[in-house]
């Protein structure tokens, strides 16, 4: 009871009539996250279902963004658009023409060199001693003497087919004839989608920024809202130009140190390798691991002995560890503010979804995200989330 005689609401009506609205709070927080989580599945679901489409289109987007300074250079000559990234494509095509002459004689040396190193190897452990087997030798008498036991256990078992002649089914030889042409409608596909990556690349650069002026014009009608879409535009060309340039530098980087590290420790073909551990750098985690069986695999062949294998593998990871661990994180970290945690999860996922080009592209892809999650209010948690 009040001093003025009116009755003031009790505490337990107030908290009844409170009850309610948090019973309504909470059921929209279940059915908004609910929708989100529903949605994001469809999406990952949607990106699965549409590669063949969206990966060359991606792909050509990043593409388009790194040879687009020298088309612009060229358009400031008062050259038509159309020309400039035609002769940037052309000149692009011609330059990994003229380099891939060398390494294709290299790959074939390489490859004439094998059945040598295998007939080789196999006169060296014919001409090793009988009390001294080597390792397959090994293998295969305790193979032989296993099917020997198994074969007289069931002639011991079933007596009544002593008389019958044994067949045994031996299974054929690889045909490399067969296998290419089991191969060859991957290959098409890939042929087909390089093919359509050149296209989109040279029809995005001859529209020069046609797209962004319509989706600046679409963000409308304020010129606020217009102005931050050309914002988000300019961030997201500057972010992909940095990681490209990144790119670049780390696949130089392991190219020449490969090539002039294999040079001194005598490995042929050293050029074909550091252009190969360049190339697979940019690969992150998967590239390093198959460019380091590979040079194992070739200085065995090669060399014939285990020690420098395992020299020269351990040479190419230390390389390609630098490159990885250090170069490349520096520089990341200078043009980016993603967190490593998040750019780790991202190569996880894209590489599940795209597999080795999804791991090349997962960065660029997360540093986009990133840039549009910050000038986004409603986003702006998941740029906290990616960032440091």
């Amino acid at each position: 009871m009040a001093s003025n005689g009116q009755i003031e609401p009790s505490l337990d009506n107030e908290q009844e009539s409170q009850q309610p609205e948090k019973a309504l709070i909470k059921a929209v927080s279940i059915r908004s996250a609910s929708l989100v989580i529903l949605a994001s599945i469809a999406t990952v679901y949607f990106i699965n279902w549409a590669q063949a489409v969206l990966l060359p289109l991606v792909v050509s987007v990043l593409i388009s963004y790194a040879l687009d300074p020298p088309v612009s250079a060229l358009d400031r000559l008062r050259l038509p658009r159309a020309l400039s990234a035609a002769l940037v494509m052309i000149a692009l095509l011609s330059a990994i023409a003229a380099s891939s002459i060398p390494l294709q004689r290299e790959a074939m040396a390489m490859l004439d060199k094998i059945p040598v190193a295998i007939s080789k190897f196999q006169r060296k452990e014919a001409s090793s001693p009988n009390d001294e087997q080597g390792l397959m030798e090994k293998a295969q008498t305790a193979a032989r003497k296993i099917e020997e036991s198994t074969a007289q256990d069931q002639n011991d078992e079933h007596p009544r087919f002593r008389g019958i002649t044994s067949v045994r089914i031996v299974d054929k030889p690889l045909d490399i004839q067969q296998y290419v042409l089991r191969g060859s409608p991957a290959a098409l596909v890939l042929i087909s989608q390089c093919f359509s990556v050149l296209l989109l690349v040279y029809f995005i650069l001859a529209a020069g920024s046609l797209y962004k002026r319509k989706i600046v014009k679409l963000s409308g009608p304020t010129f606020g809202r217009m102005r931050k879409a050309a914002r988000i535009m300019v961030d997201f060309h500057h972010q992909v130009r940095r990681f490209l340039f990144v790119m670049l530098l780390g696949a130089l980087f392991v190219g020449l140190v490969t090539w002039v590290a294999f040079l001194a420790l005598g490995v042929e073909q050293a050029m074909l390798w550091g252009a190969v551990a360049g190339i697979a750098s940019a690969i992150p985690y998967l590239g390093p691991f198959l460019v380091f069986i590979g040079t194992g695999f070739a200085a065995f062949i090669q060399f014939g002995e285990m020690d420098m294998a395992i020299i020269v593998a351990g040479t190419s990871l230390a390389i390609t560890s630098v490159q990885g661990y250090l170069l490349t994180p520096w520089l990341t970290s200078q043009i980016s503010s993603l967190n490593a945690v998040a750019i780790f999860i991202g190569l996880l996922f894209w590489g599940w979804l795209w597999g080795p080009v999804g791991l090349i592209i997962a960065t660029p892809i997360l540093m986009i995200i990133k840039s549009l999650c910050d000038h986004v209010v409603n986003l702006r948690p998941v740029g906290e989330l990616l960032g440091k």
